[in-house]
């Protein structure tokens, strides 16, 4: 893909204060508690880029069920949604609602521009091929699940730290669910796109893991 060195720009941007990944349940409940102690500003800018960034997800997941009409492009794309909204619970907890970036619900509105550029080469991919599809939402999994990754090591409030947690299990899932459709089209085992390819098999080979606070359907 194209757009890999503009992703690894924005994963250091991310190591310098972002992060990108579920929401809903017990944590939903909390969207209203606010907090005296303050976030730094990594954790702030890192709180902030996720928000776009998750947004982004669901843009190209939701032009790509318009596509393909794929219920796993639909599927997703309401889990990204559930991710935005829990990231939005916390930038509410903290009173940062007037830093808030999705200012503009619409699909492919980013006040990023850096973001924005992204969104429009993932989306053009995507709109190649089915499997195209299929490995792009791979390839945003692989970014978020390192992005949050690194956004949970910088921070130091324990209810930021459970959303990134939660968002990272549904960005494993998410990741685990469009490898298999990919090697069920293709029949060739999976090749990373961003990060190393262990670290990929090992999530891969994992099951599917269940969000705190939810016993199942």
């Amino acid at each position: 893909m194209n757009i890999r060195q503009t992703a690894i720009t924005l994963s250091i941007l991310a190591i310098l204060g972002s992060a990108p990944l579920q929401a809903g349940g017990r944590g939903a409940q909390n969207l209203q508690t606010s907090y005296t102690s303050e976030l730094s500003a990594v954790e702030t800018k890192a709180l902030l880029f996720m928000r776009e960034e998750e947004k982004l997800a669901r843009d190209v997941y939701r032009n790509a069920y318009d596509t393909w009409e794929q219920p796993i492009f639909l599927n997703i794309a309401s889990a990204e949604q559930r991710h935005m909204d829990a990231i939005a619970g916390r930038i509410a907890a903290y009173g940062l609602e007037d830093q808030d970036p999705v200012t503009d619900n619409t699909v492919g509105v980013f006040v990023d521009e850096e973001l924005d550029e992204l969104f429009k080469s993932l989306d053009t991919d995507a709109s190649l091929s089915l499997m195209d599809a299929l490995k792009t939402g791979a390839f945003i999994e692989e970014v978020d699940i390192d992005d949050l990754e690194q956004a949970i090591r910088d921070s130091d409030h324990p209810d930021v730290i459970r959303v990134y947690k939660n968002l990272l299990k549904g960005s494993r899932n998410h990741l685990r669910a469009f490898v298999r459709q990919i090697e069920s089209l293709g029949g060739d085992a999976y090749e990373s796109q961003f990060m190393e390819q262990d670290d990929v098999d090992m999530i891969v080979d994992q099951p599917m893991e269940r969000r705190a606070g939810r016993r199942g359907r």
